[in-house]
């Protein structure tokens, strides 16, 4: 599974804050802030301290991105069934 913090990255922008503010702010190590940048799975943790300081919800700051693996594996599974 893949994610995209690009939410994230735009959301902080338009507030004026920088990514090392943020770290540094939210309370979270440099690699942490790496792993973010390179779209890397994070601790549920340090997205809710994010969360908490940006007073936001996580699908504000996070999306899920199927692999195409994934898409291929479960062709039925592409619909929302309600």
């Amino acid at each position: 599974m893949a994610w995209s913090y690009e939410k994230l990255w735009k959301r902080i922008e338009e507030y004026g804050i920088n990514k090392s503010k943020l770290r540094d702010e939210a309370g979270f190590r440099p690699a942490t802030l790496s792993g973010l940048s390179h779209n890397e799975p994070v601790n549920m943790a340090i997205l809710a301290r994010i969360c908490g300081y940006l007073n936001c919800n996580i699908g504000d700051i996070v999306d899920y991105v199927p692999e195409i693996k994934e898409m291929e594996a479960h062709p039925d599974d592409q619909g929302l069934e309600g």
